[in-house]
């Protein structure tokens, strides 16, 4: 197995604060044959801007995870904790990015990235020039009258993207947006989510079974077990960005992770 390694994102330096901190959760559900334990004693934390995988195969927990840090379903034992203060609802500070893009289809692209804004203490300029700032970021500035049905499914993620990145919150949850999508536009939608990453240093947690996308995407790889899901490693990763997909430091880094899920 990779032996682990230190992370080296090119941005950032210096000690960061480590700002998410979940300690020993477990979950677990009722069902018709009796009680099924779905975490274990899941525990580890992230610094601001650092961008996590979760990996591992379909039933694990990975997504069950995601929605106790969202803080829609609480714990069975444990915490979350965001800035030293218990996660117990959602929040702004806390976005998530399903594989459901999840638009109102009777809304056009800016009218969607301008929703949450709604509500907010701010005037209408000012709401109007960040939508338009985030209409260019995800590169839908002449899509802005569109409805979600003229849109391909990479399309519609960049809109589901910027719609949660115009509220600034602190940490990204993604539950394997791009699983849907074809080849090219998941690539695609994993270079703009670097691109993006590296401008607005959000921290993200990414769940994906995916090896490639984890190991293109991460500075850091939980590699989790499944009945009951554990993590059995963390995995910094210690290649360079941007990465090369296929150079032979990845390709060598994705199969010893291939090797690793199934052991």
């Amino acid at each position: 197995m990779t032996p682990r390694l230190k992370a080296v994102p090119l941005r950032r330096s210096g000690v960061k604060e480590k700002i998410l901190h979940i300690d020993r959760l477990s979950k677990g559900f009722h069902t018709a044959n009796g009680y099924v334990s779905v975490l274990d004693n899941v525990r580890f934390q992230a610094e601001g801007g650092e961008l996590i995988a979760i990996l591992g195969r379909s039933g694990c927990g990975k997504s069950t995870l995601l929605k106790i840090v969202g803080g829609f379903i609480p714990p069975g034992s444990g915490k979350v904790l965001l800035n030293g203060s218990p996660v117990r609802s959602p929040g702004p500070d806390r976005c998530v990015i399903f594989q459901e893009d999840a638009l109102f289809p009777w809304l056009t692209v800016q009218e969607n990235i301008a929703f949450g804004l709604r509500g907010q203490k701010q005037d209408k300029r000012s709401k109007a020039h960040q939508v338009e700032r985030f209409l260019g970021l995800v590169g839908l500035s002449e899509f802005r009258d569109y409805l979600p049905r003229a849109l391909s499914g990479g399309m519609k993620q960049r809109v589901a993207l910027a719609r949660v990145l115009i509220l600034q919150p602190q940490v990204l949850l993604m539950d394997e947006p791009f699983a849907s999508l074809d080849a090219q536009s998941r690539e695609e939608m994993q270079n703009l989510l670097l691109s993006l990453w590296q401008e607005l240093g959000h921290t993200i947690l990414f769940v994906t079974h995916d090896v490639s996308e984890a190991v293109i995407l991460a500075d850091r790889i939980l590699l989790m077990d499944k009945s009951p899901g554990r993590i059995r490693e963390e995995i910094g990763l210690n290649l360079l960005r941007p990465r090369e997909r296929e150079s032979g430091a990845l390709l060598d880094f994705s199969r010893r992770l291939h090797q690793a899920l199934r052991d």
